[in-house]
C-alpha cells in the first residue's frame, strides 16, 4: 500500500533494551479532510528518513500491522501500526529514497574495446 502527504513531524529515534530501534513520523494527507497519520520506520529503514525535512511532500510504501492484547481483566484489545519500508519525495527532481541504491544501466556493447575477442563463444 502507499500513502502520500506532507511531513508534519519527525520524532527522535528510540532504542529499546532488546536492541530494537524505531523512528516515527507524522504526515498530513492532502485530501478534502486531511488526516495526520503516524508512520513508524524500524531498524535499517530508519536511515531512509535522514535526508527528509518537515514540510517535504512524500509518498510512502507501507504495511499495516495489527495485534491483540489481553488486559489483566481478560478483555481483548486490538492495536494497529503503520510501518514504512520505502519513501520518496514527490514533485520536482526529487530522488527516490528507496532502500536500494539506483544503479546505472548495464551495457554489453564492447565494440569500442581494444581487447581482443578471443573467447570461444
Amino acid at each position: 500500500m502507499e500513502i502520500s502527504g506532507r511531513i508534519k513531524k519527525i520524532f527522535e529515534e528510540q532504542t529499546f533494551n532488546s536492541g530494537f530501534r524505531k523512528k516515527e513520523m507524522v504526515i498530513t494527507t492532502q485530501e478534502q479532510y486531511p488526516q495526520d497519520i503516524l508512520i513508524e520506520f524500524t531498524q535499517d529503514k530508519i536511515d531512509l528518513l535522514n535526508p527528509l525535512s518537515i514540510g517535504d511532500e512524500v509518498k510512502i510504501s507501507i504495511n499495516i500491522r495489527g495485534r491483540e492484547w489481553i488486559n489483566p481483566e481478560g478483555v481483548a484489545k486490538y492495536f494497529n501500526s503503520i510501518s514504512g519500508w520505502r519513501i520518496e519525495k514527490v514533485g520536482g527532481d526529487a530522488p527516490s529514497l528507496n532502500q536500494y541504491a539506483e544503479l546505472p544501466p548495464v551495457t554489453n556493447d564492447y565494440s569500442d574495446s581494444k581487447e581482443p575477442d578471443d573467447l570461444p563463444f
